[in-house]
């Protein structure tokens, strides 16, 4: 019978720290990268939101820079149309009683994830590109 000596005993014993060990990384591991695609997700997320954002934007800047290059602001109409997931409509208002000038009011709306959305742009404008 080998009596084993203390260098013995701890060389046996640390194959059971080592799997105890290892454990513990890839738990740690795991958390961690749960943690990062959380983050991935909610950026491409936060990403699309942006870039819709700014299609509907462009759209209502679009169509306002239409509307006040109409040489002759008394003769714009209200109206609406359709692009992609955006429904665009425009009013033409008066609000200060003048011969000339009007206001131009572009709604851009679009569904996402289940509700409704909007951007709303105002100006006035006299015709002309002013």
């Amino acid at each position: 019978m080998k009596i084993l000596g203390k260098a013995d005993w701890v060389s046996q014993n640390n194959r059971g720290f080592t799997m105890v060990e290892v454990l513990m990384a890839i738990t740690i591991f795991a958390i961690g990268f749960l943690a990062v695609s959380t983050l991935v997700i909610a950026t491409t997320r936060n990403n699309t939101t942006g870039n819709i954002i700014t299609q509907a934007t462009m759209l209502g800047r679009q169509k306002i820079e239409q509307l006040k290059m109409t040489p002759d602001s008394t003769s714009l109409a209200d109206g609406g149309d359709t692009h992609g997931i955006f429904t665009r409509t425009w009013q033409i208002t008066n609000p200060m009683g003048s011969a000339a000038a009007r206001q131009l009011e572009v709604t851009v709306s679009w569904k996402r994830r289940g509700k409704n959305r909007k951007i709303v742009l105002k100006t006035i404008t006299r015709g002309n590109g002013s």
